[in-house]
């Protein structure tokens, strides 16, 4: 949700909703719903080491078919292998 800052995650920050009947025949349950979270409270995983870590960038220069272009490379703070 770009508005709220917040993303949804399947298996975190799961909710029980009670949901009513809708028809006289049906019954009543109770859901799981996942519940949105802040952005700031997800991270990336680090290859190597599995465990979440921050992101930085790196600025490359790659040559290829005769033109050089620089790149920027994302890569994990932790390690400092490429994402």
């Amino acid at each position: 949700f770009k508005t709220t800052e917040q993303v949804v995650i399947e298996g975190v920050n799961v909710a029980k909703r009670h949901q009513k009947n809708k028809r006289t025949r049906s019954q009543g349950q109770i859901i799981e719903k996942s519940m949105p979270i802040h952005i700031s409270n997800v991270a990336l995983v680090d290859p190597s080491t599995k465990k979440p870590t921050r992101i930085g960038s790196r600025v490359e220069t790659v040559t290829k078919n005769g033109v050089t272009k620089t790149v920027r490379v994302r890569i994990a703070k932790k390690s400092g292998k490429d994402i």
